[in-house]
């Protein structure tokens, strides 16, 4: 199945249509934000280029959704929620889980912070984990 997802890709690069990165969110198993990273380095993988690959889930994706004059690039008057790297992404496209700091709906977050909020919710997923029956709830779902 990925290699068919790569050929789609390389096909699709070769043609000039748009590949927008972030597709798979909100479907069950991928976690946005963690899933992108995967998503990048396959689509490097595939064949995009690192700025490709980044474009694809910014620029490409602010296009797509008609907010590019609002969001998807760093420029003034537009918003952003930005994220401080350790190393170029350009160079490597796993860079991009280096993740020094970020910026988000106004607020600064250092690494330090961003790990204790990481911890505190893998803590409160493992101590919620046990009050789901998933069997359960997927047994009363319509067929």
């Amino acid at each position: 199945m990925v290699a068919f997802h790569f050929q789609l890709v390389k096909a699709f690069k070769e043609a000039g249509v748009p590949i927008v990165a972030g597709t798979d969110a909100g479907v069950s198993g991928v976690v946005a934000g963690f899933a992108l990273h995967d998503e990048l380095e396959l689509l490097v993988q595939a064949g995009l280029t690192p700025e490709e690959a980044l474009n694809s889930a910014t620029l490409l994706a602010a296009q797509w959704l008609g907010m590019d004059k609002l969001v998807g690039s760093v420029e003034s008057g537009k918003l952003a929620d930005l994220v401080l790297l350790d190393e170029n992404p350009l160079t490597d496209i796993k860079n991009t889980r280096k993740i020094a700091a970020v910026f988000v709906n106004g607020k600064w977050l250092e690494k330090t912070k961003i790990s204790a909020i990481l911890a505190d919710l893998a803590k409160r997923n493992t101590a919620s984990r046990d009050l789901f029956d998933w069997k359960k709830t997927i047994s009363k779902r319509p067929r």
